[in-house]
């Protein structure tokens, strides 16, 4: 028989995109009002694996993903997707966000987004949130699903994530 144990606290991250690499420094500014402060982030990346957006925000999107210095427990993705909807909403023009915000986090077993969006491979949350696994580390390295992202899939991108677990593994270990 399994008995109840607390689940590890998990590395905070959000991917942010939009057009402008400045919006996305002052949204990034306004999480860590909430959040507290940055601990990691990758250079400005091109998104351009889908054209999924473009109607929205328009073509040239560039990325950041953004890891925050205190782990989270897992629980606060909840909340956390709910603020991040709010900062979108807050840097949209005539109905139009300027900035996507995305969070997610990391595990030692696995990454996990968060999405308003129901599928058949999410489980729901609560408060409107789902979760679904994007990322396996397996074998030395995080592997794609069927569902995951094309840009998340990209090894350039597991290879950033895995550097984020290796930050975490020590966060874990003054805990």
């Amino acid at each position: 028989m399994s008995e109840p144990a607390p689940p590890r606290p998990a590395q905070l991250f959000f991917s942010i995109f939009s057009r402008s690499a400045s919006l996305i420094e002052e949204a990034v500014k306004e999480l860590e009002l909430c959040l507290g402060p940055r601990d990691f982030e990758s250079p400005l990346l091109p998104f351009d694996k889908t054209t999924y957006y473009e109607s929205e925000f328009g073509p040239d999107l560039v990325r950041r993903f953004v890891f925050f210095e205190k782990l989270i427990p897992q629980e606060k993705i909840v909340p956390i997707k709910h603020l991040a909807y709010k900062i979108e909403k807050n840097f949209s023009r005539q109905g139009k966000r300027q900035v996507n915000i995305d969070p997610g986090y990391i595990l030692l077993e696995r990454l996990v987004l968060v999405t308003f969006k129901n599928f058949s491979h999410r489980i729901y949350l609560g408060d409107y949130v789902y979760a679904e696994v994007t990322l396996l580390y397996t074998k030395g390295e995080f592997r794609p699903l069927p569902w995951t992202y094309p840009d998340y899939a990209a090894s350039e991108v597991r290879r950033l994530f895995a550097e984020a677990r290796a930050r975490y593994r020590k966060k874990l270990k003054r805990c």
